[in-house]
């Protein structure tokens, strides 16, 4: 499955089956995830056959069930943090998609005091992504038009539009899409609305918008 086929298929799943994850996929994933971490300095984890953080209330009230696997999402503090997990985290869960797994990334409908996890001194715990084989594939979202979270200064190029829409197939909190490309030239910034868990809902957006536009097209720009 290539990326972009991956970002079409890939929704969100919160129902699971009671199936284990393979030995094979496991050492696969996180590989993946090392990689990812070495790359960016987080601290992702891929957590294994632990149901706990998913037993309690918090589960039920989002709606969550049969959940036994989950990657932990952290790094160190500071100002980028936010955006580096949505950036890596989505790496992740589109690889994930790519191994027939499905995923759901959860921020608060889970029992963080129960979680297998190992934070160091100075890390912060930003969230987590469910994974796992879905009682179903999951359904779309609603999504915005592109004219809604793009600005060109002309003509808007295939790859810039290859890249607001792939961006549009990223996952956000409450599906609020609060984020904004400009193309100025060949140089395209980023910014992050206002909203719950905004600058996560940027960094996935970003690595969508590469994806769709590839890298090799345009620069990144503050």
């Amino acid at each position: 499955m290539e990326l972009w086929e991956a970002m079409e298929q890939r929704h969100s799943v919160r129902a699971y089956l009671d199936r284990p994850v393979p030995p094979e996929v496991r050492e696969e994933l996180s590989a993946f995830i090392a990689q990812c971490n070495q790359e960016s300095g987080l601290h992702m984890q891929p957590v294994w056959d632990e149901p706990k953080a998913f037993a309690g209330r918090m589960a039920k009230y989002g709606k969550f069930s049969g959940v036994k696997n989950y990657i932990a999402v952290a790094g160190p503090k500071g100002a980028g943090l936010d955006e580096l997990c949505g950036y890596y985290g989505e790496k992740v869960v589109l690889r994930a998609q790519q191994l027939g797994l499905n995923t759901c990334w959860v921020a608060m409908t889970y029992s963080k005091g129960k979680a297998a996890l190992d934070v160091q001194p100075g890390q912060a715990l930003r969230l987590v992504i469910a994974i796992g084989y879905g009682q179903t594939q999951g359904v779309g979202h609603k999504v915005k038009r592109p004219e809604e979270v793009a600005w060109a200064d002309g003509p808007m190029p295939e790859w810039f539009q290859r890249g607001v829409h792939a961006a549009l197939l990223a996952p956000t909190a409450m599906n609020q899409q609060k984020f904004r490309f400009t193309l100025r030239g060949s140089a395209v910034s980023a910014e992050a609305g206002l909203g719950f868990y905004s600058k996560i809902d940027l960094g996935i957006a970003r690595y969508h918008f590469e994806v769709g536009a590839g890298a090799d097209s345009f620069t990144w720009t503050a």
